[in-house]
């Protein structure tokens, strides 16, 4: 029997916009040296039946009944280096075409059907692909060209505004004083990682959208690149 990462505590599927559905649910993972408990989300694209798991988030049962509802999965999306702990269990359970970009480190056994690069083709139509150039790890954002843009991130932007039920209290407190709970922030941890460059940041500018559902904090609806560009000023000047 093939072992995948277990099932953990998550909410309910929730459609953000017209076939585009959001999940929140459970991780933990060591940062810093400590145990974090902490939340992460998955966006789930609609297109026709066919969906497109992007930041995969495994499921309890009754979430995989309400997914398997919507549509079938044929594509899992995998945007950031430091996720993927789930994209296994999806592969498996629905044949799925898995897209990553090139140089992420795959869970053992896993490959990479079809490489996500900018100007390439994507997982599902009205899409483009943002590459971030510098970072030690591969990492990127789709913008999904509805409702005036939707941006699609996976740890580089986050809006953890506060924190949910999916947090432990110990890891409420250290992220607390550290800085993650601000709205249309770039991901600590991420930055700290990967260590991106400003002009990454000069790029990403250029692009014109109005929301962003992100792996991290909960859906930012509205005016979403006018508070990013506000964040991205702060942090590199740029």
């Amino acid at each position: 029997m093939k072992k995948f990462h277990e099932a953990m505590p998550h909410g309910e599927i929730k459609e953000v916009f017209k076939d585009v559905f959001f999940v929140s649910g459970t991780m933990k993972n060591e940062f810093f040296g400590s145990m974090w408990q902490f939340s992460r989300n998955m966006t789930i694209v609609r297109e026709n039946d066919e969906l497109s798991i992007i930041n995969s988030v495994r499921l309890n049962d009754e979430g995989l009944a309400v997914l398997d509802s919507l549509g079938k999965v044929t594509n899992v999306v995998r945007l950031g280096d430091m996720h993927g702990v789930d994209d296994p269990f999806y592969l498996d359970r629905y044949n799925a075409t898995y897209w990553a970009i090139p140089g992420m480190k795959m869970p053992e056994g896993i490959k990479t059907d079809r490489e996500l690069v900018e100007g390439g083709p994507m997982p599902f139509g009205d899409a483009t692909f943002f590459q971030f150039k510098t970072t030690k790890r591969p990492e990127g954002i789709i913008r999904l060209d509805r409702e005036g843009g939707i941006m699609i991130a996976c740890d580089s932007l986050q809006n953890w505004t506060e924190p949910d039920q999916f947090f432990q209290d110990d890891t409420v407190e250290t992220m607390k004083k550290m800085g993650f709970f601000v709205q249309a922030n770039l991901g600590l941890a991420w930055l700290h990682e990967s260590e991106p460059k400003a002009s990454d940041f000069n790029e990403l500018k250029q692009i014109q959208f109005e929301h962003a559902l992100c792996g991290h904090g909960y859906p930012l609806i509205n005016n979403a690149q006018q508070q990013y560009h506000a964040t991205i000023k702060k942090m590199f000047n740029v």
